[in-house]
């Protein structure tokens, strides 16, 4: 693609060069760019691409997008400045690739929790009414059933813009994403046309990177005043900031809702270990989740679905028949009569959703365990809450090690425990190895009991000192489980 079409829609630019040159491919990354491609240094939280951009040069770029212009320009290289290159990726991918969202109908998901499940239901909802769709989340990208691995929740603007262009090259009608918080402050998603956009509830999360709620708040809401006029914003009218995010959209908005009024309206009417019985705008339906925070992504689905013109009446159909995502409230039963339920609960909120519903469940018949630690290197306010969360609604705690990251695992633990009285920590056990805290939470329970494994869910690994080792929740639960019998 010829270099002023690819910033036709990048916003204003100097260029230093030939304009004409044909591009062969984009990269932020100079250890990826091959002969005749464009390389955009962004300065990024841990590195400057402009650091590296002799580097691009040496393996073949035949452009440069910068914010600061080399002291020396190299003869047969094409300079394009910009003020600010982390806004510009995004719209320069997006015209490479075709300004794929022209072509797809893109739903955003965003919010602390329920940003996997919305979007991968909405994803196998919408495959199973027949049409090709794709999916970017946390656990995998899929086009169209084709599994594609990844490893952020929201692409780099190149890899997003590329997955998206694929998605309308096999012919993809709909795309379900997840939209973190960082993906919207780095802007990731520039240059992308939403047709939706749809927000879950708001907690304490990532205050390591956007240091105050407040921070985290904005750079949700940034996501709804972008949306088009044309798009849809379903909001959660039972979060403080539901109306908050939807308040300066051009968007349409439409809300749902537990408690109150809403455009969609839910109620769980009965609830179990296998599933509930929810009334939907006065329709009865019976669904294999568990839990008060799953009817929220439920009526959430629910409505993104009617936004998108499915009838009602198909759309309560497959929510009857889908299943929880993996890693999501997944629940095993031992044959010694109790439950472990392995969840990817990793902020304080989610945990106390999750405990809640199990509680709900259980109605005082089972006492209930909690496996909890917290990840390395992220925000250390939230550990003292975990333990304390955890504590409040469990008869038994046992704080092991989560992903430690490039942090010591006895640490975080440390800084968990500091959280509780002396009270408190007569119910905790702390066992660095996460397998030996499952175990021991194992031997503890009797018939009729429930453990909690939180924080990993879908995870295979544990990711310390940078090296990633298999680890399986569920697959060690199924051992143990295996050695009972």
């Amino acid at each position: 693609m010829i270099i002023k079409d690819i910033l036709k829609y990048a916003g204003k630019y100097e260029i230093s060069g030939n304009s004409e040159i044909d591009i062969k491919g984009i990269e932020i990354d100079s250890r990826k760019v091959k002969g005749g491609y464009m390389f955009v240094a962004v300065k990024g939280t841990q590195t400057d691409g402009h650091d590296y951009i002799e580097k691009a040069i040496e393996t073949g770029a035949a452009a440069i997008v910068c914010e600061e212009l080399p002291s020396e320009l190299k003869e047969g290289i094409t300079y394009v400045k910009f003020n600010d290159t982390e806004d510009a990726v995004g719209k320069i991918a997006t015209a490479f690739y075709g300004n794929p969202t022209d072509k797809i109908d893109l739903i955003g998901v965003t919010g602390t929790n329920g940003k996997t499940t919305i979007a991968t239901l909405l994803y196998n909802m919408f495959r199973n009414f027949g049409y090709k769709t794709g999916l970017i989340s946390t656990v995998c990208n899929y086009i169209d059933g084709e599994a594609i691995p990844t490893e952020h929740t929201t692409p780099d603007p190149i890899t997003l813009n590329k997955l998206l262009g694929k998605m309308a090259d096999e012919g993809c009608k709909y795309a379900f994403m997840e939209v973190s918080s960082h993906s919207v402050a780095q802007k990731r998603i520039g240059g992308l046309k939403f047709a939706g956009g749809i927000f879950t509830n708001l907690t304490r999360d990532h205050l390591d990177y956007h240091k105050t709620v407040e921070n985290y708040l904005k750079a949700k809401k940034v996501f709804f005043d972008g949306l088009p006029k044309t798009a849809f914003a379903l909001t959660n009218a039972d979060d403080k900031n539901g109306l908050v995010m939807t308040q300066n959209t051009k968007a349409k908005v439409v809300t749902y809702s537990l408690n109150t009024l809403a455009d969609f309206k839910g109620k769980v009417l009965e609830d179990g270990f296998e599933g509930m019985l929810m009334d939907i705008n006065n329709t009865e339906v019976n669904v294999q989740f568990i839990g008060k925070f799953n009817a929220y992504n439920l009526l959430a689905v629910y409505g993104a679905a009617c936004m998108l013109n499915k009838k009602p009446e198909d759309i309560l159909l497959q929510l009857s028949l889908l299943k929880p995502v993996a890693g999501r409230f997944d629940s095993l039963r031992s044959a010694k009569g109790y439950t472990a339920i392995v969840d990817y609960a990793h902020t304080p909120d989610a945990l106390t959703n999750v405990l809640n519903a199990i509680h709900d469940v259980l109605n005082r018949r089972g006492k209930v365990i909690t496996v909890v630690g917290a990840g390395g290197n992220r925000d250390k306010g939230k550990r003292p809450i975990m333990a304390q969360e955890s504590v409040k609604q469990s008869d038994r705690v046992i704080i092991t090690s989560d992903n430690p990251r490039f942090e010591e695992p006895q640490d975080i633990i440390n800084d968990m425990l500091a959280g509780l009285s002396k009270e408190e920590l007569s119910k905790v056990i702390s066992i660095v190895d996460r397998r030996e805290a499952i175990r021991t939470a194992c031997m503890l329970a009797h018939q009729g009991d429930v453990i909690l494994i939180a924080g990993k869910g879908h995870e295979n690994y544990q990711d310390v000192k940078g090296v990633k080792h298999h680890f399986d929740d569920k697959e060690v639960v199924r051992e143990i489980f295996n050695s009972e019998v």
